[in-house]
């Protein structure tokens, strides 16, 4: 009985869990008082996802009609499924660094199935109960991580400005992609170009300033595509959209490519994972909107990127830019991010026309704007001006993910900021010679109390070791252990060592104040067999003291060989 008991208790707790991974009433227990507002911030997030959708679907060398495609059905999916109240979700300039060398190697269509197979990985991984791995990146980490996405995406719509997206030999790299388009481009393409660019930044730029509310990058689009109708011009457009969603379909799965696809999967699934918690975690700070729960997001956003691959979209993540204009406009239900992507997909079905005869360089000039907001000048110059190892993490992230990979830059940047904290957390790590408790008695200099503090790890270990061997001319050495903090294996058998090497050069070692956490370990390692004697572990200094006196005494009157 007590074991099927165990077995049901353990099946309803699973069973706990995964209904919390669920989407419940709860979730629009507050709808009836915010649903005003939810459906204003809707309409000015949907306002604003237009051109990012837009833009980074041609960006990411797939179509406009994807990047919609995804913004449509994973911002749907990802609000209901996800888990916050507030998370907007949709194609990311983030993403499209990781995708366009997918579609220059692999194609178009590849894309889908990575996208696909990302979904399933980060659905597993929020069912694994992963969600909280992203809180042991630091800080100086994703910011260096931030400013090169941004420098990628502004560096990506050069050749979207010289209509020079195929060259041959094009480079995956997105600096020389940048120069080889500029050297191969058209100079009279490139003035038209670039003064519709110009349009779009300035209105991007003054727009917030006659009135918050007024979406900048629009106003920009719409007159770059008013003035293009009218005024003779060489400008690529967007070209014709579907008036509708395609039908939903698997991608072609071909057995023999998966293997070549896996990592960039992978990579596609970390990417997603990180962006979407990292962009959770800012909208939970930025107002009061409900509990957020890492492990819920990661199944939302992986059922949002299988969703949208069903209608041959693009992986999505959580959009921390998009995330905040819902919070400021008043978001704090799923709702605001559900009818948001209702305003597009109501865009789909009623302006697909109007949409396809925008220039591609307006889009552009949406994303290198977008890309400069990025990165705010305040965050690096704290970072900078913090420690010389946060600004090295930094700059080191922001360097590797502009000249070789996103999820590479970050892998290192993790490692690189564990090292210097590892460093840091030895350097903590000390031993203080104490002097013997008054009154002084005759042989007390021969007795060394050591105190030993902080942190007793395998960083640590080497060094302690040889503060306390260089100590001579004692007879007795008590180890003071009461102010020990972390102790793992490597400090124990070092303190074993420690011991047995005192004990082989005549010294008498006493140990006092072994904290009870750490005695099972001290035991099992060899700590405490190395002693001379059982006796020789004390819970109070002045018993140890009286005893390494003893000793001192017997040693002092024993007669000389």
């Amino acid at each position: 009985m007590s074991g099927a008991g165990t077995i049901a208790g353990a099946v309803r707790r699973v069973g706990r869990g995964a209904l919390r991974l669920l989407p419940s009433r709860a979730d629009y227990r507050d709808v009836p008082r915010t649903r005003r507002g939810d459906l204003l911030a809707g309409l000015t997030v949907g306002i604003v996802a237009l051109p990012l959708a837009l833009g980074f679907g041609v960006s990411s060398g797939m179509s406009a009609e994807a990047g919609l495609v995804t913004a449509i059905v994973a911002g749907v999916l990802a609000a209901v499924f996800g888990g916050s109240n507030v998370q907007v979700s949709g194609p990311t300039g983030a993403m499209v660094v990781v995708l366009a060398p997918i579609v220059a190697a692999q194609g178009a269509g590849a894309v889908v199935t990575v996208t696909l197979i990302a979904g399933v990985i980060v659905l597993a991984a929020g069912a694994l109960g992963l969600g909280r791995a992203v809180s042991v990146i630091p800080w100086p980490v994703i910011e260096g991580f931030t400013l090169g996405i941004a420098v990628i995406i502004f560096l990506q719509q050069v050749p979207q400005l010289t209509a020079a997206t195929t060259l041959p030999g094009h480079s995956s790299n997105a600096l020389v992609a940048a120069v080889q388009s500029l050297l191969a481009a058209d100079p009279g393409y490139l003035v038209w170009a670039v003064a519709a660019a110009l349009i779009v930044a300035a209105c991007m730029l003054l727009a917030p300033r006659i009135h918050a509310a007024i979406p900048g990058s629009l106003v920009g689009i719409v007159v770059v595509s008013l003035l293009a109708l009218v005024i003779p011009n060489p400008l690529t457009r967007i070209g014709a959209l579907p008036a509708g969603l395609p039908a939903p379909s698997l991608p072609a799965l071909d057995p023999a490519a998966l293997g070549a696809l896996l990592p960039a999967a992978a990579t596609v699934a970390a990417l997603a994972a990180v962006e979407s918690l990292l962009s959770g975690r800012v909208a939970a700070s930025m107002a009061d909107t409900g509990r957020f729960d890492p492990d819920r997001e990661l199944v939302g956003q992986g059922i949002a990127s299988i969703g949208s691959a069903l209608f041959g979209g693009m992986p999505a993540t959580g959009a921390i830019a998009r995330t905040a204009v819902n919070v400021r406009s008043g978001g704090r239900s799923r709702i605001a991010a559900i009818f948001h992507a209702v305003v597009l997909l109501v865009v789909v079905l009623a302006a697909s026309g109007p949409v396809g005869t925008i220039p591609l360089a307006a889009l552009a000039g949406v994303l290198m704007v977008t890309a400069v907001r990025m990165v705010h000048a305040g965050t690096v110059r704290a970072i900078l001006r913090s420690t010389r190892a946060d600004a090295l993490a930094f700059v080191v992230t922001a360097v590797i993910t502009v000249s070789f990979d996103l999820i590479i830059a970050v892998i290192i940047g993790v490692v690189l900021a564990g090292i210097v904290a590892l460093r840091s957390l030895s350097r903590s790590s000390s031993v203080h010679r104490e002097a013997v408790a008054a009154p002084r008695q005759e042989g007390d200099e021969r007795i060394a109390i050591l105190r030993l503090d902080g942190p007793l790890f395998f960083a640590a270990a080497d060094r302690v070791f040889e503060e306390i061997q260089s100590i001579t001319d004692v007879s007795v050495v008590v180890l003071r252990m009461s102010q020990l903090e972390l102790v793992d294996a490597t400090g124990a058998r070092m303190l074993g060592d420690m011991v047995q090497a005192l004990e082989a050069r005549g010294i008498t070692v006493l140990i006092k104040g072994v904290q009870a956490r750490h005695e099972s370990l001290f035991r099992t390692v060899g700590v405490l067999g190395a002693l001379r004697h059982h006796h020789h572990l004390y819970n109070d200094l002045p018993t140890a003291i009286a005893h390494a006196r003893d000793h001192v005494r017997r040693e002092q009157s024993a007669p000389t060989p």
